[in-house]
């Protein structure tokens, strides 16, 4: 099948002024990719189907979420892709966390040239959170680390109220017991719109286990 933007209409209807901006996102990734290496090589013939699809499938999935928590944000997937499709929301904001310093030029490169809702935050994610004080309903992070590891990083924010929404494989079941030991967990599993192997996972509440 060929890779275009009908991988994401197929999950989501978008305006044609999403679309293009869409559209302008994706040319400045591959833009970018040569210099920044922000996506697998190997997954560039697939843009639209791998990453930008995959990452819209949180806002088919939660249309009512407007503000967002992205760790991680990298290349903007989900972060950036979330605030391009809420473009138009009023009081919709992605804050998009990202420590490396040349991709945090890209996100704000995109931001600027597709008017997406999104914000950026450069800086280690436990620092950045540390004294995070702006509100949040859902916390979005995609390849960036183990459940476990997500948990510690997000447990400032989810301790406040907000919902984790994390990209997960096909390993989330080993991922799970072993985040288990640490953490009292009440999540949903959502199945993925993209890929039979993959997972959306809802943590609705988090508690660190006491030994």
């Amino acid at each position: 099948m060929t890779d275009t933007i009908a991988a994401v209409e197929a999950i989501l209807p978008v305006s044609r002024e999403t679309r293009e901006r869409l559209e302008r996102y994706v040319a400045l990734l591959r833009k970018w990719q040569p210099a920044q290496n922000l996506v697998s090589p190997n997954t560039l013939g697939q843009i639209w189907t791998r990453h930008v699809a995959d990452c819209a499938q949180l806002v088919a999935m939660f249309p009512d979420t407007r503000k967002w928590l992205d760790l991680g944000s990298g290349a903007g997937l989900p972060g950036l892709i979330t605030g391009i499709l809420l473009a138009d929301q009023e009081g919709a904001v992605v804050h998009c966390v990202e420590a490396n310093q040349r991709k945090c030029a890209f996100l704000r490169t995109v931001i600027r040239e597709t008017g997406a809702k999104a914000v950026v935050h450069e800086g280690r994610i436990e620092s950045v959170l540390k004294q995070w004080s702006e509100p949040v309903e859902r916390i979005s992070a995609r390849a960036l680390a183990s459940l476990t590891a997500l948990l510690d990083l997000s447990a400032p924010v989810l301790a406040a109220g907000a919902t984790g929404t994390f990209h997960k494989g096909e390993d989330f079941e080993g991922e799970l017991a072993e985040a288990s030991k640490s953490w009292s967990l009440d999540l949903i599993r959502h199945k993925s719109m993209i890929d039979d192997r993959s997972s959306i996972v809802e943590i609705c509440r988090a508690e660190r286990r006491t030994v």
